[in-house]
């Protein structure tokens, strides 16, 4: 096996310190092994002052990551798993890195309060299509605020631009040691997190055997397969990482649960989808993607999503 590594990452401190913590594991079973992160920028991070619905979202975060693999620049990059794309550029694969963390979105409130709590009117800032039309269908009455920027620039803002509060991925706050800023956890049934959402992931080319053989030292199965049916879900659907469309996988007495949502940008307009079976291994999690999926397109989702698309175009 090679004795160095080059590994591509966002620049941003939450990207460095995911790379450094998927490295750390690696380290542990692989010590002779010198790894280099290699930072990259990407378009959605040089773009940071634009709102996302006007630059894209396709490969925002991770694209340029990708041109940096097939030119063979690095070996593998390390990404948040909701930022990828359900298809990805030919000749790369995906292997989850590690358990999942924390799915849920939390709110940064200004004055402590809740959501429920929330003026009539409050301003609530996100960066996410997905976050917004799912507030707005629960409280059509919010003012929604693009937020763009890394984790301290979003909270720094809260009080600068005079929000009401913001909503961020739990993760994310937990990773760099902000949890004391979470004012709610908001329950899954209030906000249905991305595909993907907790979990890292490395990208790597998928002819590289050297790598996948080094990249399995870190798997951990339930979080594998979660991600394999919320991705397949993504997939199908042909929703970007930035699209109105929500996935979550959770075991449950032994079963794989899928949960699935997609709304309209103002949130009048919501479906939702849902099953369960015993998965074993990645081509049970694709099915269960694909049976939701269905169900998800068949009760409306699939015209909202297109709507969306056409308002965006």
């Amino acid at each position: 096996m090679r004795r160095s590594i080059r590994v591509g990452s966002r620049e941003s401190p939450l990207a460095l310190w995911q790379t450094e913590w998927v490295l750390g594991n690696l380290k542990t079973v692989y010590p002779h092994i010198s790894f280099e992160i290699v930072p990259v920028k990407t378009k959605g991070d040089e773009l940071a002052a634009l709102p996302l619905p006007a630059i894209g979202d396709k490969g925002l975060f991770t694209r340029e990551l990708e041109s940096a693999l097939l030119a063979r620049e690095i070996d593998f990059a390390v990404h948040s798993l909701k930022d990828v794309p359900g298809e990805l550029l030919p000749g790369l694969t995906l292997r989850t890195t590690g358990e999942r963390a924390d799915h849920r979105d939390a709110l940064v409130s200004r004055l402590g309060l809740s959501l429920a709590e929330l003026p009539r009117g409050a301003r609530v800032g996100t960066s996410s299509l997905r976050r917004a039309a799912q507030l707005l269908h629960l409280r059509p009455d919010l003012d929604i605020v693009p937020l763009r920027g890394n984790l301290a620039t979003r909270l720094n803002k809260l009080d600068s631009e005079n929000l009401d509060g913001i909503v961020l991925a739990a993760a994310g706050l937990s990773r760099l040691g902000r949890t004391e800023r979470v004012t709610e956890y908001l329950s899954v049934s209030v906000c249905l997190p991305a595909a993907g959402q907790g979990t890292l992931a490395a990208e790597c080319r998928a002819d590289d055997a050297e790598t996948l053989s080094l990249l399995a030292a870190v798997r951990h199965v339930p979080t594998e397969l979660a991600a394999a049916a919320e991705r397949t879900l993504l997939a199908r659907m042909g929703g970007g990482c930035r699209a109105p469309l929500a996935a979550l996988a959770v075991w449950e007495r032994g079963e794989l649960f899928l949960s699935a949502l997609a709304a309209s940008a103002d949130g009048r307009r919501l479906a939702r989808a849902a099953a369960g079976a015993a998965v074993a291994a990645p081509p049970a999690a694709e099915e269960l993607g694909e049976r939701v999926a269905a169900e998800l397109a068949a009760r409306g989702g699939a015209a909202i999503l297109a709507g969306e698309k056409r308002e965006r175009i």
